[in-house]
């Protein structure tokens, strides 16, 4: 049990494996070095992204010890995000201005975590995904690096943050997409009304040609 009067943070970390093995060994790992006392786990995950950029639930442990329970948080509407069509743009290699999406300031040199977090997780590869609390980032990073694993690591409250701003651009991209999907469809309605009011004129100009009797 870690102590309550200590400098304790809260944080979201992704490692990327090469070798699919090595992130199950690091979901076992993280457990151990929970009931040893190191780091507090919430809830951790191994997940796949593949080619076409979406993200995977392989294995996945909560905080009470029982499977199937960590998707339920925090990292469950990570994976929400980072698998959506959204979490594709962020990831990309071209990057989406995430900055401007988030209503920052100087959005060229705003960093984005979630950005981070998914350019973390390599497409046919697996990562490990888990919510901790730590009073050291040594224990993690030293057993993630025996494994070949690199640790990437941000702040529960900075993920939290943009996953409630990336939903609310999902929203209004929603929005926005059925607004414009409207005034398309209005568009062709009228063009289409338009047309038929056109061939009529024109048939009836035709009809009055043929029928008028020469002077």
């Amino acid at each position: 049990m870690m102590a309550d009067d200590v400098d304790v943070r809260e944080n979201v970390v992704v490692v990327n494996f090469q070798d699919e093995g090595k992130a199950y060994e690091a979901l076992t790992s993280v457990k151990e070095l929970d009931s040893q006392g190191q780091l507090g786990l919430r809830a951790a995950a191994v997940v796949e992204r593949h080619e076409d950029g979406s993200v995977v639930v392989k294995d996945e442990i909560g905080d009470n010890g029982l499977e199937g329970t960590a998707t339920g948080g925090v990292l469950g509407l990570l994976v929400g995000i980072l698998g959506g069509p959204l979490g594709v743009l962020i990831g990309g290699a071209t990057g989406l201005l995430i900055g401007s999406l988030f209503d920052m300031e100087d959005s060229d040199q705003s960093e984005s975590v979630l950005s981070e977090i998914s350019q973390a997780i390599h497409a046919g590869h697996m990562a490990l995904l888990a919510e901790v609390k730590e009073q050291s980032h040594e224990a993690l990073d030293s057993a993630m690096s025996r494994m070949g694993g690199e640790v990437l690591r941000r702040s529960v409250a900075d993920v939290e943050g943009e996953i409630s701003a990336a939903e609310q651009a999902q929203r209004a991209a929603k929005k926005q997409a059925r607004k414009e999907l409207r005034e398309h469809r209005q568009a062709e309605r009228t063009a289409q009304v338009n047309a038929k009011v056109g061939e009529l004129k024109a048939k009836l100009h035709t009809r009055h040609t043929v029928t008028t009797p020469s002077a």
